[in-house]
């Protein structure tokens, strides 16, 4: 079995889940509680925390975990617009964000907030000038993913930071959930970047957990309210057992990155230069410095993503449509609608998604196969 799905979810590590079970085992109680066991749970709530924020590079009282990526979108946007509406209800974000952020805009529009969707060119990326431009005395946030969930084009993060430093009463949110150990680190801790989502199953970490990155000062209106956890942000009993392997896995994740992303690159690569070489194939993410090296999204001229998907399939080799939240529906790419792809083809894209545990000789497994599913489906597709 060949997993290229990675961007869907990953697989937890077996470290990780023997650290999930040891927690769950020795560190069961409530981290709340007075007494001495809760106290235990406690210590490795705060160990975790602190190692977190290690790694990348912040101050354990700035990491407050989540959910996930979804709950950390959620909390941030309508946080900050909860918390700052008497200073506007102007937002500002892309036309190319995950549907946490899209649909979270669409929702604090109908509660009479302004947001503008900032259009991207035909490779999947925004102008900072058309940023700039959108900026107005009532902006109270920018959300601006790290990298595209469907393509893998890498926002020009550091442009939008630097021009954000001149409005410095506006918080700016990244989603990072494609981001993290992708070679962003640099660019994530910018330091005009006040809000940072990260979600524990994209890196072989457990499902259901994640973390946001809040810098010091910045404040956010609580989205769940109850027994006070997480400074009284976040209110919930601590998962503790999952939020230690996460910990641990982010650790394993960030370990000789720069080795891991060159791996990515180069099975990528390989992929690329052999389905580039047919006619009848699109691709919409590229080779260039700009894409992530672990996603590679392209289009079968005149057969549908999801039957391509199925084909391989067949060959036990399991990729997706575009974004996996939206892949069982069947509808077009948001992010190549925006990029202006004509939609017989947007609907026949697919997404393959890497991770370091991949091999470059699953990528030869997987041209081996394209060759085979490509030839099957001669008949569908335009002829010269």
């Amino acid at each position: 079995m060949i997993y290229f799905d990675n961007s869907a979810t990953t697989k937890a590590l077996p470290a990780v889940l023997d650290t999930y079970r040891k927690v769950s085992e020795d560190f069961y109680g409530n981290p709340s509680s007075l007494h001495a066991v809760g106290g235990k749970g406690d210590a490795m709530l705060q160990s975790a925390r602190k190692q977190i924020a290690d790694l990348i590079q912040a101050q354990p009282d700035e990491i407050y975990f989540t959910s996930g990526g979804t709950e950390g979108d959620n909390w941030v946007l309508k946080g900050t617009a909860i918390e700052k509406r008497q200073f506007g209800k102007h937002l500002i974000t892309t036309a190319v964000e995950h549907p946490a952020i899209i649909n979270t805009m669409h929702q604090l529009e109908q509660l009479g907030f302004e947001v503008t969707y900032l259009p991207v060119d035909h490779r999947g990326f925004i102008d900072p000038a058309a940023l700039a431009a959108a900026i107005r005395d009532d902006t109270i946030l920018v959300s601006v993913m790290a990298v595209n969930n469907e393509i893998g084009a890498k926002q020009p993060l550091t442009a939008v930071a630097e021009l954000l430093e001149a409005h410095p009463n506006i918080h700016l949110h990244v989603d990072a959930v494609q981001g993290i150990g992708k070679g962003l680190m640099a660019a994530l801790r910018h330091p005009r970047i006040d809000f940072i989502t990260f979600s524990g199953h994209k890196f072989h970490g457990p499902r259901g957990t994640g973390f946001i990155y809040m810098e010091e000062g910045r404040h956010i209106a609580p989205l769940m309210t109850g027994g006070g956890q997480e400074s009284n942000l976040r209110s919930g009993t601590e998962n503790t057992p999952a939020i230690a392997a996460m910990a641990k896995a982010l650790r394993l994740l960030l370990t000789d990155e720069d080795e891991k992303v060159a791996h990515e690159q180069a099975i990528r690569t390989r992929i690329y230069e052999h389905v580039a070489q047919y006619p009848n194939v699109v691709l919409f993410s590229q080779l260039t410095p700009d894409f992530a090296p672990h996603i590679l999204c392209f289009a079968i001229r005149g057969v549908r993503g999801e039957t391509i998907v199925h084909a391989f399939e067949q060959h036990d080799i399991y990729i997706s449509t575009t974004s996996a939240c939206s892949s069982k529906k069947g509808t077009e790419s948001s992010t190549l609608a925006a990029m202006h792809v004509q939609s017989s083809v947007a609907t026949s894209a697919i997404r393959v998604s890497l991770d370091d545990q991949n091999t470059l000789a699953e990528a030869d497994a997987f041209n081996a196969a394209f060759d085979q599913v490509y030839a099957g489906f001669a008949k569908l597709m335009p002829q010269a």
